[in-house]
């Protein structure tokens, strides 16, 4: 239903007699305030015809879109609801430079063709403008297009904000207005989203997260129910942010929104755009961050999207060898164009903006910078200094990143780059692609081979343990355990440990004992924090059930204690890109695969010190020799009978004596439980 437009609307002053339209615009409406905006350029407006011929844009607005440099687009592309001569109505703007007509059509005029033509500019920039009277929101409706060699298109909207639901495919006009109640985590998020501050991640699709129907496909939980359900959930366990698997309109459920067809729409499987801002808003009045998955590395090739969107290749390559992806049978942009790359930017923006993300994990990011990434030989074509990095896709990205951070440099933005690609976290100018983040795809690859491996064999596979603190400190890091490592044929966490079922439970507690105690933000897939039993399934819902027996119930009571030591414990998250946070200790016991180093935070009265135990052999009065400080007291312990451990091999009083005065040697004996870890301060 279109909103009040009474409590959405405001009017601004007469025009003093000037033969100017009177125009406004909603007080919440994308746009910026019309008393601040130059509108000398516009069209003399003819009441007389259906379409009223004007323009919301100014030459500089254009100069900036073919240039690439236009970053806030949604303020004037696609459909805003405005005033004009005391009459309302709605102003519609696309970009289709092959067309040779532009029209609206929809339910308001039984979907007719050429009813309501749109007007060229006049500056041949391919952009189709036009204002219709008396026109409402809440109203479905496409471009008629007749594009390239006189194709005829219908196309939903690439700047609508919403979005009919699936299957059907038309845009709707809506008003963005929300009152925003989230003033003090926006004053404060600079230090939340920090760097050096706690960063555990908790990865969700919400519409596989609950579902009221579990067993049916089409049940989705809404908004207003996820605010209800999935916020003191995530409050509950403890995460600083969660992050939503992509959102964003997508026609396909099986894509899990990863082939999306609105970048400024928030889909309508749950509700309205106002529905997702209100959940986001509840998440930060709980002091939780929230990031979004954002997809500008491909799009889908259906009928109402993005694809052929005029007749030809207007948004994506037209060389197939750089604009055709054949891992996800979808289209890539064409970075080099500057309208696009205006389009992209100005997504990332539009969630920042609008729905106060505090970042966005972009998708795929190393199939964008290379040209012969998943290509045979000869597949595709060197760039034109013999190399394969796509060199407009590469500047796209810095220019990303240097405008969220320049325009919000209180949130992050976050690289799933899964190759060697140098700097990426580096700042542009230093050479960087200026991401705040990198996910940390080989410590993930590494680690899971580490504890797939028999314990009694684990002594082998060490140096593959160990091996991602040789190379840490090249980016800040992101450990992820997501979504990609739990279908797919690849087996739910519990099920890679090895071992009888208390092995298993025992064997995932130790790997997020290793996991949260690693320097780097945390990521961790909805259902891994208790020990899912079957692959997650997009079509029904987590397994809940579960919780009913002890092992799933209490292994979910160490990860949220995990959570608390992450946020309460300063040697966990102050330095945990910088090489004073992490100390190895003793990698010497590789026979008994027993793993030992320290978390530094700025005071050395904060140190961790953190002992791996990899096998199922428990050590009484084992020793080790630590430097520098003396460690008296157990705060963690993995085997504990509160997380479904046995409870019997714990630490008490820990003993140590001074061996080296001039060195400040400790030697330290303590008790490790089998295929457990403790921590000690």
């Amino acid at each position: 239903m279109p909103f009040d437009k009474k409590d959405t609307r405001s009017k601004v002053s007469e025009n003093n007699g000037e033969q100017k339209p009177k125009l406004s615009t909603p007080s919440g409406i994308i746009g910026t305030d019309p008393k601040s905006q130059n509108y000398e350029d516009l069209n003399f407006v003819d009441t007389t015809k259906p379409v009223w011929n004007y323009s919301l844009l100014t030459d500089e607005d254009v100069t900036n879109y073919q240039n690439g440099t236009n970053y806030q687009l949604y303020n004037k592309f696609g459909s805003h609801s405005i005033q004009i001569n005391n009459v309302w109505g709605m102003y519609f703007c696309v970009w289709a430079p092959n067309a040779t007509a532009v029209s609206v059509k929809g339910n308001f005029n039984d979907w007719k063709n050429k009813e309501y033509e749109l007007f060229p500019r006049w500056d041949k920039s391919g952009i189709w403008e036009g204002f219709i009277p008396h026109f409402k929101l809440g109203e479905a409706y496409k471009y008629h297009i007749v594009g390239y060699a006189r194709r005829k298109i219908d196309k939903g909207d690439p700047f609508a904000n919403f979005w009919e639901k699936r299957p059907a495919t038309a845009s709707i006009t809506w008003d963005m207005f929300y009152d925003w109640k989230d003033a003090a985590w926006m004053k404060s998020r600079k230090k939340k989203n920090a760097l050096n501050a706690p960063w555990s991640v908790y990865e969700v699709h919400l519409a596989s997260w609950q579902r009221p129907d579990k067993n049916d496909e089409e049940s989705y939980t809404s908004y207003d129910d996820l605010l209800i359900r999935l916020v003191p959930y995530v409050k509950e366990m403890g995460f600083t942010h969660v992050e939503f698997m992509p959102v964003m309109e997508h026609p396909f459920d099986g894509s899990w929104g990863y082939q999306c067809t609105g970048f400024f729409a928030a889909t309508s499987r749950f509700g309205n755009p106002q529905g997702l801002m209100k959940l986001i808003d509840a998440f930060h009045q709980e002091g939780i961050g929230v990031i979004l998955d954002w997809v500008p590395s491909h799009f889908p090739y259906d009928a109402h999207g993005l694809f052929m969107f005029d007749g030809a290749h207007t948004y994506e390559y037209a060389d197939m060898r750089k604009g055709f992806h054949p891992d996800w049978n979808s289209y890539i942009f064409n970075y080099k164009r500057g309208e696009v790359k205006s389009f992209l930017i100005s997504s990332a923006r539009y969630w920042f903006d609008l729905f106060h993300i505090d970042g966005i994990r972009v998708d795929a990011v190393s199939s964008m910078l290379k040209l012969d990434y998943s290509r045979e030989e000869g597949a595709w074509e060197p760039n034109e200094l013999g190399g394969n990095g796509n060199l407009e896709a590469i500047a796209f990205i810095r220019d990303l990143n240097e405008t969220i951070y320049r325009d919000f440099p209180d949130v992050q933005t976050i690289a799933e780059e899964s190759t060697d690609w140098p700097g990426v976290c580096k700042p542009t100018w230093q050479g960087g692609l200026g991401f705040g983040m990198k996910w940390m795809m080989g410590w993930m690859h590494d680690t899971l081979n580490y504890f797939k491996t028999d314990p009694l064999l684990r002594q082998f596979q060490q140096d593959k343990f160990s091996f991602s603190m040789m190379y840490y400190y090249d980016e800040n890091f992101m450990l992820p355990l997501s979504h990609d490592e739990v279908v797919h044929g690849k087996s739910p966490m519990l099920y890679k440990m090895t071992g009888d079922e208390w092995q298993k439970f025992a064997n995932l507690r130790l790997l997020y004992t290793y996991m949260w105690t690693h320097p780097g933000a945390k990521l961790l897939f909805m259902g891994n924090e208790f020990g899912q039993t079957a692959e997650w399934n997009d079509k029904s819902e987590l397994q809940w059930e579960l919780l009913q027996f002890d092992g799933h119930r209490l292994l979910k009571d160490c990860v949220a204690s995990l959570n608390s030591l992450l946020r309460t414990e300063p040697a966990l998250h102050q330095n945990q890109f910088k090489n004073s946070g992490f100390e190895w200790v003793d990698l010497d016991h590789r026979a008994e695969s027993i793993v030992v180093f320290k978390r530094k935070g700025k005071k050395k009265t904060d140190d961790l010190l953190v002992i791996l135990n990899m096998t199922p052999v428990v050590r009484l009065d084992w020793e080790i020799q630590v430097s520098g400080k003396n460690y008296k007291k157990e705060i963690f312990n993995s085997d504990e009978k509160k997380y479904w451990g046995t409870g019997t091999i714990f630490n008490p009083d820990i003993r140590s004596e001074l061996i080296d005065t001039g060195q400040k040697m400790y030697r330290i004996t303590v008790n490790l439980p089998a295929l457990g870890g403790i921590i000690l301060k």
